[in-house]
């Protein structure tokens, strides 16, 4: 991964994000394909839940909260301007 490319748990400190891909064949990972996690698809950061909890994303119109380790599983690339 480049420097500016990051994972779903960086998402915070990018706000909106495309999805470059996700990693992994298993389960977890086919799960965030069905849920949209798709590449170019825009995902935007909605809040995080403390002490390091799960974040609220969306994307396709709904929105989604995800475990940090479902979230490490995306790869990202932030948006500049969005």
């Amino acid at each position: 991964m480049s420097s500016s490319q990051k994972t779903l748990a960086d998402l915070p400190e990018v706000i909106v994000a495309k999805v470059l891909k996700v990693i992994g064949d298993g389960s977890a990972s086919e799960r965030l394909r069905e849920m949209g996690f798709t590449p170019n698809t825009t995902v935007y950061f909605e809040r995080q839940a403390p002490f390091g909890g799960p974040i609220i994303v969306s994307l396709r119109n709904y929105q989604l909260s995800l475990r940090p380790s479902e979230a490490k599983l995306v790869v990202i690339e932030g948006l500049s301007g969005a």
